[in-house]
Parts: C-alpha cells; sequence; structure tokens
C-alpha cells in the first residue's frame, strides 16, 4: 500500500539520486567513472548514493588550496631536452633541479638504517608525513626515537593519515606529544564539514630533516617493510617480508618536498600557519630531480597527465613496477598502444598483493597488455610493495600506484630523475627484480572472468 512515509522515502530518493548526479557531472572524471556511477545510482540508488557522498568526491579546491610553491613553477629557463619536466611546469610543478644526490635504499634493513640515519642527524628539526605507522616493534621504535629528538631539543612535526593511523602505536604516540612533539591527523574518517572528505587519503611517505635532507618513497613504517626483529622471525616461522623501494634525496629538490609538507601541515590543521625559515645546504651532487605531486591539492592531474603522454611518445622502453594494477582508460590504453609498436613494455606486480580484491580486477587489464605484445612480469610467494617506472631517459620512484586512487584521488608524490646515472640506478633495480619474477598470465576460467569483470566495473568508482 502506497502511504505518506512511502512518498516521503521516494521523494528523498528521487532528490538524494538528482543532487548526486549534479554534483558528478560538475567533478573532472572521466566517461567511464561518471558512467558507472550514474549507473549505479539508477540501478541500486540506496546503495549507490550514500557510496558516492562517502567515496565519490574528488578535488575540493576550499578544503584543499592549491600548493603554493616556494619556487614558482615559472621560474628558470626552459629546457627542451627535459621534455617531461617541461609539461609537468605546465600543470604548474617546478622545474627539475640539478645538484642533487640520490641514494637508492639496497633492502628492508638498509632503509631502517637510512631511516634512523635521517632521524639521528637532524640539528633543528625534523617534517614527517606517512600513510601509516604499525603498532609493531618497528613503529614504536620509530615513534621512541622521535620522541627521543624533541628531548634533544629537535622541533618534530609528525603528519599521519587518519585511515592508516587507525593501527599505530597510540601509547608511543602519546608520549611523543607529552614530550613536546607536534603530531597533527590528516582528513577525517568520516565526511565531517569543512574537515576534508574520507575519500581522500594523504598517502605520501617522507621524512624530511633539517628541510636538506629526505627520506621518502614507497615504504611506510613496520615491519613488513623494514624487517621483523629476530624474536618475531622465532615466534612467526619467517614471516613475510615485502620487497619495496625507497631512497634518499639531498639538494635543492628536498625544497619541494617541504613545500608539500607544509601544505598537508595546513590541511591537517584546517589552517595554513607559516613555518619559521631555515636556512637550506648547497647542491651536493649531480643528479637531475623534479619532485612531482598529485592529489586534492594538485591543478589538474599532472602525475596522470603527463605519464600517458610520455608513454604515448615512448620509443624503447615503458618499465612499470606497482602492488596494484589498475590504470585508468587513458593510462591502459597508451600501454598497449605502445605495445603494439613494438616498444619493450613490462609491468611487474606480485602474483598475489595484500589486496584481493585489487587482484581480481587487475586481471583483464594484465591479459589486455600481454595480448597487446606487453610483458607481465609477476612475483611469486612475496608482496611487491614498490612503485616506480623508466619510460626511455626518465624515471620514477615514490608513494603513487599505477591505479586510479593514486593517479587521481590520493595525495601522492612521485620523484622524477633524468640524468643517465640516476636512471640507470632505477632500470638496474627494475632489471635485477624482474629475474625473480614469472612472465605471463594465466587463462581464468568462466567464473573468474565473470568475477573480474564485475570488480573492474567499480574500479572507476572506487
Amino acid at each position: 500500500m502506497f502511504t505518506y512515509d512511502t512518498f516521503l522515502l521516494t521523494l528523498l530518493g528521487v532528490g538524494l539520486a538528482l543532487l548526486a548526479t549534479v554534483m558528478l557531472l560538475q567533478q573532472r572524471r572521466t566517461p567511464q567513472s561518471a558512467a558507472a556511477w550514474i549507473l549505479a545510482i539508477i540501478l541500486l540508488p540506496w546503495v549507490a548514493i550514500p557510496l558516492f557522498f562517502a567515496l565519490g568526491f574528488r578535488k575540493q579546491n576550499d578544503r584543499h588550496p592549491t600548493i603554493r610553491f616556494s619556487t614558482p613553477p615559472g621560474d628558470g629557463p626552459a629546457d627542451p631536452a627535459l621534455g617531461p619536466a617541461e609539461a609537468f611546469r605546465a600543470y604548474g610543478v617546478p622545474a627539475a633541479t640539478h645538484g642533487n644526490a640520490i641514494e637508492l635504499h639496497r633492502d628492508a634493513r638498509h632503509a631502517r638504517r637510512a631511516m634512523r640515519e635521517m632521524v639521528e642527524s637532524a640539528r633543528h628539526e625534523l617534517d614527517i608525513t606517512f600513510y601509516l605507522i604499525h603498532d609493531d616493534a618497528v613503529g614504536r621504535d620509530f615513534v621512541d626515537l622521535l620522541t627521543a629528538r624533541v628531548k634533544d631539543g629537535v622541533q618534530v612535526r609528525l603528519i599521519i593519515d587518519r585511515l592508516g593511523g587507525f593501527w599505530c602505536p597510540r601509547a608511543a604516540l602519546a608520549r611523543f606529544e607529552a614530550a613536546g612533539g607536534a603530531l597533527r591527523w590528516h582528513q577525517p574518517f568520516l565526511n565531517w564539514p569543512l574537515k576534508g572528505h574520507m575519500n581522500l587519503r594523504n598517502h605520501r611517505k617522507m621524512i624530511i630533516a633539517d628541510r636538506a635532507r629526505a627520506w621518502t618513497g614507497g615504504r611506510n613504517v613496520g615491519c613488513e617493510y623494514m624487517g621483523f626483529p629476530a624474536h618475531m622471525r622465532h615466534e612467526k616461522g619467517n614471516p613475510e617480508l615485502w620487497r619495496d623501494l625507497s631512497f634518499t634525496l639531498q639538494g635543492p629538490s628536498v625544497e619541494v618536498l617541504w613545500d608539500l609538507f607544509r601544505a598537508d601541515w595546513g590541511v591537517a590543521e584546517g589552517e595554513t600557519e607559516p613555518l619559521p625559515e631555515l636556512h637550506v645546504e648547497a647542491r651536493p651532487g649531480k643528479a637531475t630531480v623534479q619532485v612531482i605531486p598529485s592529489g586534492p591539492d594538485t591543478h589538474l592531474d599532472p602525475l596522470h597527465d603527463v605519464l600517458v603522454q610520455m608513454i604515448h611518445a615512448a620509443t624503447r622502453r615503458v618499465w612499470i613496477a606497482t602492488p596494484y594494477y589498475l590504470p585508468t582508460e587513458p593510462l591502459n590504453a597508451a600501454l598497449c598502444t605502445a605495445a603494439r609498436r613494438g616498444v619493450d613494455v613490462r609491468v611487474m606486480v606480485p602474483a598475489r598483493s595484500n589486496q584481493r580484491i585489487a587482484d581480481f580486477a587487475r586481471g583483464a587489464y594484465l591479459r589486455a597488455l600481454d595480448e597487446a605484445g606487453g610483458r607481465v612480469l609477476q612475483l611469486p610467494r612475496q608482496m611487491n610493495h614498490a612503485k616506480m617506472g623508466v619510460i626511455d631517459d626518465a624515471a620514477w620512484a615514490g608513494s603513487a600506484n599505477f591505479d586510479v586512487r593514486s593517479m587521481l584521488l590520493n595525495f601522492e608524490v612521485a620523484v622524477f630523475v633524468y640524468d643517465a646515472p640516476s636512471v640507470a640506478l632505477l632500470a638496474d633495480w627494475f632489471a635485477a627484480e624482474t629475474a625473480l619474477c614469472r612472465e605471463g598470465v594465466r587463462r581464468p576460467g568462466l567464473g573468474r572472468r565473470l568475477a573480474e569483470g564485475v570488480f573492474r566495473l567499480g574500479a572507476p568508482m572506487l
């Protein structure tokens, strides 16, 4: 029987559906994403509409102002030899800088040792952002080290993403704050007005010492990223250690990383008060480096758009390592087209990641690349969490996965290098990892293909 309550619920549903559709059409989205959301709102309104208001937002400049860089993007002469770098400048990213030094961390132990050295070497201040710090031996030790530096008189500012921080060492963080350390949480878990949005996570990972040296890359702070203590290896029977990639950076490019931290600090607090000035050290090396931010605080989508351009322009190689392979349709088309043109296209993924939904959704993309002539490399029996790539004479590494979320939603950072020694450093890392992988993709049965299709339909929305 049609009742007054039924009428009100129907009216409410229609109103919310119209509101969601209007908001959706005003956002900068791929046609696939917009169509997927509209179809879901029509077919499953009571499921899709709440999901949209929880997950459907992208850039919101009133809550996330565009990053203000210390060095304006237009400063300095154009360098035609650095094509990608100039393309990034067109998106408002500062120019590549010379005179940097970069050191890759060979393994988890090296990464942890470099992290400790970075923290212990700071004389004035430490500015730190992480998606998560685990409540385990490594995470607690890291926070305790920060607390010790606060007691030494070093100014320590720490940002943790609110969602990733759900698993953080709260007792250690309480001691850190009690000692005088500054802690801010980035983005609420729920959608509070004027406080951010739960779907826009801060996925950046960086430690900046005295605004002159930085530790960054794909690693979070935890045992699986940096090694299990001996007693845990004994108790758990050799638990899996993830393969990952991080590095130490020195030189003028660190200033751009600090600009990102300054922007994140303002977003986390809801205000953008100025941080004190500090002298930055001179140029310690010969690497040509460009720091590329991506996320709600950037104009358009520089990382995604320039990668599409670089892949289409590639003539020799496109090598990509990522834990989760869910490319946007433009990236997917660019890779398949490059493979058909005869470019050496390789994508390295874990045979089984820690995200089973992502594994289901990636299947069709990997098979399409394989059929186009690309090489799919799968690391067996171990999680590969590294995020990097090499395209002809440029390379990058950082926090961004090769998926929709990192390219279009999250706060991310990628460090591009353009000088031959630095590019060779990352290319050699990729080649060494290739030796551990098996090549090719398995042909799934009908049930698996149907499941992959369902998850792939949801990829543009999630």
